[in-house]
């Protein structure tokens, strides 16, 4: 299932009641009429000139819902979805990747507490260490998504997180990701990724294209939401409950587990 691709789980941003509610559609016919409704939520959440521009470009992503109505990997006993994702490549580059770098993956684990492995696992799982980071407009692909019927209420947030991450100058129109509207290295949700970003480069901008400012951000939100240095992360361990907070699937939070593991060695 991609949504659960990439820091899916918990809503964060709180968009209340604005009086300005559209109504969602299962077909592209209502979604102009949609989104002029939407404008005025996402004006009241604080979206502002450049966002609510983006918004009036966005087009309705046909192959966004498509990708929504046919999500079978996370169906897959935990052997076979480690085979098809590709575990055991990912964990002899990942050792690789972090013997060539030990110092910038030592510093995010002092900072942040989070081990090495943990980071460079979801890395891998998430675009193969920056290899593919999807090919789908962000923010057309999340403001359809929030537009559709199936899971709008989940969606509405991280539609309203793109608008904000356009006024902030971390992505644009052309900004390209997964089809669920995942973003950057390690596929962060916009409204996440508008919570949780860090520009670790210190270039007074949050980039989650950038490897350093990506895992930095995947740090920060992993720590947020709980993360105990020094204490386990394998299953029944204080740490695997915040895996479960990256990603919602089973059969991915026991791989980044296992991988982690084997990657830290």
């Amino acid at each position: 299932m991609k949504l659960f691709l990439g820091c899916t789980a918990a809503l964060i941003i709180s968009v209340a009641s604005t009086g300005f509610a559209a109504s969602c559609g299962n077909t592209s016919a209502g979604f102009e009429t949609w989104k002029q409704s939407f404008a005025k939520q996402a004006r009241k959440a604080g979206v502002k000139k450049k966002g609510l521009q983006a918004l009036a470009q966005t087009q309705y992503a046909s192959r966004t819902i498509t990708a929504d109505r046919n999500q079978k990997s996370f169906k897959y006993s935990l052997d076979k979805f480690m085979q098809i994702r590709g575990a055991d490549t990912i964990v002899a580059q990942g050792r690789k990747r972090k013997a060539r770098n030990p110092d910038f993956y030592a510093a995010l684990e002092r900072q942040y507490g989070v081990p090495s492995g943990v980071l460079i696992a979801i890395h891998g799982m998430e675009t193969g260490f920056g290899n593919f980071m999807g090919d789908s407009q962000v923010v057309s692909a999340i403001t359809t998504l929030a537009y559709d019927c199936r899971r709008s209420e989940f969606f509405i947030p991280h539609a309203i997180g793109a608008l904000k991450l356009i006024d902030q100058g971390s992505i644009t129109t052309a900004t390209k990701g997964a089809k669920h509207g995942e973003l950057g290295h390690t596929q962060f949700l916009p409204g996440n990724a508008l919570t949780y970003g860090v520009d670790a480069t210190g270039d007074g901008r949050v980039d989650f294209y950038n490897m350093t400012d990506a895992l930095a951000s995947t740090a920060n939100f992993l720590r947020q939401k709980g993360w105990k240095p020094g204490r386990g992360y394998q299953p029944g361990q204080p740490n695997f409950a915040v895996i479960e907070q990256w990603n919602a699937a089973t059969v991915y939070q026991q791989s980044i587990a296992i991988m982690a593991a084997r990657i830290d060695g």
